[in-house]
């Protein structure tokens, strides 16, 4: 599903989306094509971009084509979605202590459209760091 979403190839290409987007959030999902947590991801973010076009704009970043991130920020996992707004980093508390950015495949549409939403909000105050609309410090059930 990644096919449908534009695709950013150079460090370059995404400092200019981070700092051309002014009244959107720019939604990054760094990882690999093939990975089946980012298929998963990808899936959802394919979904929900005519939703949520008027508040946010969703592009891929391969990490092995595009390394420049990976050490400033912290891309270990498979796969990762962060969030910018006008050219700042916007973190976002889920309960599970990273505040940075998600790096887990969220299955359900509106919880990702709920949580962009919330960033758009948050970030349109000047916030910094928002809360998570859902706490998931419990998402595993053990």
């Amino acid at each position: 599903m990644s096919y449908l979403l534009p695709h950013l190839h150079s460090g370059w290409a995404v400092d200019q989306c981070i700092l051309s987007e002014e009244e959107r959030v720019v939604v990054i999902r760094f990882g690999h094509d093939w990975d089946d947590t980012c298929i998963q991801m990808d899936e959802v973010l394919a979904s929900v971009a005519e939703k949520i076009k008027n508040f946010a704009v969703i592009y891929v970043v391969d990490i092995s084509e595009v390394p420049d991130f990976n050490t400033m920020y912290e891309l270990y996992d498979p796969c990762t979605v962060m969030f910018f707004f006008r050219n700042k980093h916007i973190m976002i508390d889920l309960g599970t202590g990273n505040n940075n950015k998600i790096n887990w495949a969220l299955k359900d549409k509106q919880e990702f459209i709920d949580i962009v939403e919330t960033v758009y909000r948050g970030a349109r105050k000047g916030r910094g760091l928002v809360i998570s609309p859902k706490d998931y410090s419990t998402k595993y059930r053990y």
